[in-house]
């Protein structure tokens, strides 16, 4: 599990790919929840957790893109 601080230190290229094995690791975790193979359920929260703490910093950094470029055009955020 990665802490946010971690994840604020990777280049946009890198969370990306960060975000797309969250997504296939949740696929497989509901796989096996749903067909009875999963050992530990917890995981699924972890993941879930990990995904939404990625998202949040890939969006961060888009509001902060768009707030550079308006005040580059001389608009108020």
């Amino acid at each position: 599990m990665k802490k946010a601080k971690e994840l604020r230190e990777l280049t946009d290229e890198e969370l990306e790919r960060e975000l797309i094995d969250l997504k296939d690791e949740l696929f497989r975790l509901r796989f096996q929840m749903a067909t009875g193979q999963l050992d530990n359920p917890l995981r699924i929260r972890e993941v879930r957790r990990n995904f939404a703490r990625t998202k949040t910093i890939v969006r961060e950094r888009e509001l902060t893109k768009e707030r550079g470029d308006s005040i580059e055009l001389g608009q108020d955020g």
